[in-house]
This record gives C-alpha cells, sequence and structure tokens, in this order.
C-alpha cells in the first residue's frame, strides 16, 4: 500500500485534521505564520511490514517528509530524516501506526533516539568478514555496474545514495579516479503473497526475499573486502534500501576497523618454471569458495592449474588417501588415527565458516519459517509427518502451513553437511542420539536421498512440501525458503555471516588439531547449525614442485583468500585460528622431507 498526499496547511489554523498531526507529533514543531517553509509538505505513507501482522485491522507504515525549498530548516528543527548523525548509515523516516485510517505516531525524541540506536548498533556490530586493514585507505569508491535488470538497477542506485551520503568514503563516477571498485551481484524475488486486511478488497502484495553480494577490489585487483547481505526481520523502507542499508554499514564499520590481520604473513613465492597441476576433491559445502578461489589464484600464477572435484567429504576423504588428489576437504574434523591412516601422514587445516540451512519448497506460504530444534529431531525421526503438526504450528502461528505430508530429503552420499547436520541433532535429541547417531554416512530413518549440496537443492525445488538441508549459499543460489532455528538463547536466528561469526565465538578454540564442533553453540546471536571447514594436506610429497605450489595456494587462502569469501556467504576464519593455520602449515609442509 501507498499512500501519497499533498497537504496545504492554514498558516495558524488549529485543525484536527489527522495528517496534520502527525507531522506535528513526529517532527515536533508546528506550523505558524513565521515558519513559512511548512506551509507545503509532501509525505508518503509506505507499508513496510511484511507479513501481514497480527492484528488485520493495523498495519506499520513509514512516513518520509521531504521540503527540498527549506531542507536546512527542517533539519534544525530535529526532523529525523536529515538527522546528520544519522544519514550516515540510514535513510530513516518516523515509524508510526495506521489504526482504522488513523495515525497514531510516537514523539520526535524517541523516533530519533530509536534511530540513534539502530545506527549504533549497525556501527559498532563487530565484522570479522575481511580485514580492514588496506580497505581504510580507501577514500574514492567506484561502483560497478550490476547488471540491467529492475532490481539490479535499484541495489545500486540505493548503494550509491548511502554512499553519497557519508564523508568517509566518496562514490565517483570515473573508474579513473577511484581508489577502488565495488562488484556486487544481488537478487529479489517473491516468495508469497499477502492481502493487507482480510476485512477489505485491497490487492495482494508480494513477500520479498533476497540478497546483495558485493567485493571491493583495489586498483592491483585484489579484493580488500567482502561481504553479503539478507532482508533484516522489519526492512522498514523497503527489500532494496534495507540490503544496500546493511552494506553500506558493514563496509564503513570495516573501513573503520583496526584490528588484527593475517596479511602481513604472506610469503611471496615465484612462479614455477614448469606448468604445475594440483588435483583435490570432496566436500560440496565449500566448493562455490574454492572454485572462485582457485580461479582468483590462478590468475595471479600463471602455469598453476587446480582441478577440484565436488565429490563429498567421504570420497575426497578416500582420494586422499589413496594418493590420487594432491589435498581433501571435509566438514569432519578427523581423529590423530585417521589422519595417519594413508599413504602419507596429514594435517588438517580450517579455511572458513559457514552454516547449514533447512530449505523448504511449500506453495503459496508467504513468510520465513522457524524451527525449533525438537522440530528438526521429529522431522527427520519421521515422528512429524504433516506440514500442520501443531508442533510446527505453534512455532509459526501466522504461516498458513498446509494439511500434506512433508516430503523429507537427506544426503544419499558420504557427505560432510550430513555429518554437520546429525552433529546438531544428535546434541540436541536424546532418541537422534541413541537410534541415529552422527556420521557423514546414516541409516536414515525416513527420506529420500539426494548426491551433494546441489543434489538436495535441486529435489527441494521441484518436489513441494519437502525440505532437506544444504549450505547456505545453494539456498540463495536456488532462490529457496531456510528457516531460523531456535538456538540454545531462545532465540529463532537465521544462518548469515554475522551469527556464523558469533557461533564460531562462542564455542571457543580449536584444540592443537583443530577439531572442535560448534554447532548449537551458546549465546545469543549465534546460529545453531554451523561448522568450520578443514583442508587436508599431505605432509610430504614427492614433487617439490607441487609441494611448493600447493604451500602457497594454502598461505594465500589463509590470508588474502579470505577477504573474498564473504562475498558468497562464508565466514571468514578468526584472526587467531588463521595464524594457527600458518603455523601449522610452515611447521609440518614447509620443512618436510620430500617423499617417503
Amino acid at each position: 500500500m501507498t499512500l501519497c498526499l499533498d497537504q496545504l496547511f492554514s498558516p495558524g489554523k488549529n485543525t484536527a485534521d489527522p495528517h496534520e498531526q502527525v507531522v506535528g507529533l513526529c517532527h515536533g514543531f508546528r506550523y505558524t505564520p513565521d515558519q513559512p517553509h511548512a506551509k507545503r509538505v509532501r509525505y508518503q505513507a509506505r507499508e513496510v511490514r511484511s507479513p501481514l501482522p497480527q492484528s488485520p485491522d493495523r498495519v506499520f507504515a513509514d512516513i518520509a517528509f521531504q521540503d527540498r525549498r527549506r531542507r536546512d530548516r527542517i533539519g534544525k528543527t530535529r526532523a529525523v530524516r536529515f538527522h546528520p548523525a544519522v544519514t550516515q548509515f540510514w535513510e530513516p523516516v518516523p515509524t508510526g501506526r495506521i489504526m482504522s485510517s488513523h495515525f497514531e505516531m510516537a514523539g520526535d525524541r524517541l523516533c530519533s533516539l530509536c534511530w540513534l540506536f539502530l545506527m549504533f548498533l549497525a556501527a559498532t556490530s563487530p565484522t570479522y568478514a575481511q580485514s580492514a586493514e588496506d580497505l581504510s585507505q580507501v577514500q574514492k569508491m567506484y561502483v560497478d555496474s550490476f547488471g540491467h535488470s529492475k532490481n539490479a538497477t535499484e541495489l545500486r542506485t540505493r548503494i550509491l545514495r548511502r554512499l553519497q551520503r557519508t564523508s568517509k568514503l566518496q562514490a565517483v563516477s570515473n573508474l579513473k579516479d577511484a581508489d577502488a571498485r565495488m562488484k556486487c551481484n544481488g537478487q529479489i524475488w517473491t516468495i508469497g503473497h499477502i492481502s493487507l486486511s482480510p476485512r477489505t478488497h485491497n490487492p495482494r502484495v508480494p513477500v520479498l526475499q533476497g540478497f546483495l553480494s558485493c567485493e571491493v577490489i583495489g586498483n592491483d585487483n585484489q579484493t580488500l573486502w567482502s561481504y553479503l547481505v539478507t532482508p533484516s526481520r522489519f526492512p522498514w523502507a523497503g527489500i532494496a534500501d534495507d540490503l544496500a542499508g546493511q552494506l553500506v554499514a558493514r563496509l564503513l564499520g570495516a573501513a573503520q576497523a583496526k584490528g588484527p590481520s593475517t596479511a602481513a604473513s604472506i610469503v611471496g613465492t615465484a612462479a614455477p618454471s614448469a606448468p604445475v597441476l594440483l588435483k583435490g576433491a570432496g566436500a560440496t559445502f565449500p566448493a562455490p569458495l574454492y572454485q572462485k578461489w582457485f580461479e582468483l589464484f590462478e590468475k595471479d600464477h600463471p602455469g598453476v592449474h587446480i582441478d577440484y572435484d565436488a565429490v563429498g567429504s567421504g570420497s575426497g576423504i578416500r582420494r586422499l588417501n589413496d594418493g590420487t588428489v594432491d589435498f581433501g576437504a571435509s566438514e569432519m574434523p578427523l581423529s590423530d588415527q585417521a589422519l595417519a591412516e594413508g599413504r602419507h601422514r596429514f594435517i588438517q587445516i580450517p579455511m572458513v565458516l559457514g552454516g547449514l540451512v533447512a530449505i523448504y519448497n511449500i506453495k503459496h506460504l508467504n513468510r520465513n519459517l522457524n524451527f525449533t530444534p525438537e522440530i528438526l529431531a521429529g522431522i527427520y525421526l519421521g515422528h512429524i509427518k504433516e506440514w500442520n503438526d501443531p508442533q510446527i504450528k505453534a512455532a509459526n502461528r501466522e504461516a498458513a502451513l498446509p494439511d500434506a505430508k512433508i516430503v523429507v530429503v537427506h544426503r544419499s552420499d558420504a557427505s560432510g553437511s550430513t555429518f554437520t547436520w546429525s552433529d546438531y541433532l544428535t546434541k540436541v535429541s536424546p532418541e537422534w542420539k541413541t537410534s541415529v547417531g552422527t556420521g557423514i554416512e546414516l541409516r536414515w530413518p525416513v527420506g529420500v536421498g539426494a548426491e551433494q549440496n546441489e543434489g538436495v537443492a535441486s529435489v527441494v525445488q521441484q518436489t513441494e512440501n519437502s525440505i532437506g538441508y544444504v549450505e547456505f549459499i545453494y539456498a540463495l543460489q536456488h532462490e529457496l525458503g531456510f528457516a531460523a532455528v531456535k538456538n540454545t538463547a531462545g532465540q529463532f536466528v537465521k544462518a548469515d555471516i554475522a551469527s556464523v561469526t558469533q557461533a564460531a565465538r562462542t564455542a571457543g578454540s580449536p584444540d592443537r588439531g583443530f577439531r572442535i564442533s560448534i554447532t548449537d553453540a551458546p549465546g545469543k546471536g549465534a546460529y545453531p547449525i554451523a561448522t568450520y571447514s578443514w583442508l587436508l594436506l599431505p605432509e610430504s610429497t614427492e614433487d617439490s614442485s607441487r609441494r611448493a605450489v600447493l604451500v602457497s595456494l594454502v598461505r594465500w587462502m589463509l590470508t588474502s583468500g579470505q577477504k573474498s569469501c564473504s562475498a558468497l556467504g562464508y565466514a571468514s576464519l578468526p584472526p587467531d585460528v588463521a595464524r594457527r593455520g600458518l603455523q601449522t602449515l610452515h611447521q609440518a609442509i614447509s620443512k618436510a622431507p620430500l617423499g617417503p
């Protein structure tokens, strides 16, 4: 719903018009003859709450006020829209409530305090996605084209507006004038429709979902920073503005940060004298990121080619033990015994953090779902069989859940994602722990199998009333709904970079062998189905050229590569874990003898 009104106010007139009362109450000034700039005000009321509120006769709206002729005067009267401290991060508008066609507004002081508090949270939230060391030197930014779709154009416009409001970064129109350029990719799609009120004949409006992913690239073509955001719970000013606001707030926070960095640990490596081919195999969980990383590394290292076969953690470990690949990848940390079982002794080093999400395909669903640990365990144990089960309805009181059987989808191959999923269910369900347990391969009580993350996402996408589990980025790529999961603090938390990073922080540090489980991590804001992803490497290699390139690759992944992982929705390693990984690499591989 959009209301656009032009209201002419008579100076000094004491009118009971509700619209005039809204303006006066929210902005805290009166229209009098000595304020000619306030005679004509254009304002808009936008419906912003999605999905339908609990009370069908109430909707939440934003009121945006504009007076282009005398913007400075309005600013002095503390209109929230032009508050100088807030506009660095937000395009704030005062928030009110429409009830039976009347506006009920909070006072100006309360509005201002609320927006200042939100700005403070955005500015002070820790950003662990990347090191800000090089980003802090950027002063002029060129925002590249997002493409030619309507959503792409709108997202780019919103980002430019946000950058133009801050004094910390200057948006320039010519790439030659920029210190760095921003490359972004974003999508917005419809997940359902709602009617603003069942008592009226208003048309149904779409409920939107989406994401915005951006990288900042320096003039030397090295990634300085990256991040990915999804819509906040209440995108007050619309989804495009919400995504742009979050992204720019994270960018400015990272530019100001002075946290520790592993970048100084990089040691230059000369290009190999002959072409070198590295082969790897294993987890599908980090496969999108590994593909990107290897392409970037090959670009900077002519003569090097890296083949990675995303066949699942189990197959990757077997190939590494057989000596047919140079490295493996898994979400299952290996014991000391397992690391010593192959042709060579192996080490494992964490590379990245990610979240496993519960995806679903329910037709006409107009909101994202909430799942408790009991719901997920009940579904995968076969105890909860219909979508309108009382437990699911209790956690999703406003969702229109169908009277339909749940189609359970799980991995059919030996999978690190299955290990993470079952590790979580083992912690939250005593029945699952005793009857199924944890592993990369399971005897599933119910469901149909599909190979790899891509396979599970495709089956869920094509099967109505289905549920499955995949890494976060696969849900976004397939435009699938994914649930918020109740954590140990009692919060329903969605997977994103911040919540996965929080899980790693509250779960503690890995042991000497980097073995740690961060599922069901304690603390507020922690996403409960998060995991590290490990790279498995032989301590010794018969080919000295391949060994040198492999060491150089892993060093790059632990340093410069961390700056680009968040563009794909993965969280970078905590700095202390990355440093420990570099130390382990140096001690166990760089000084190791050649061959057996």
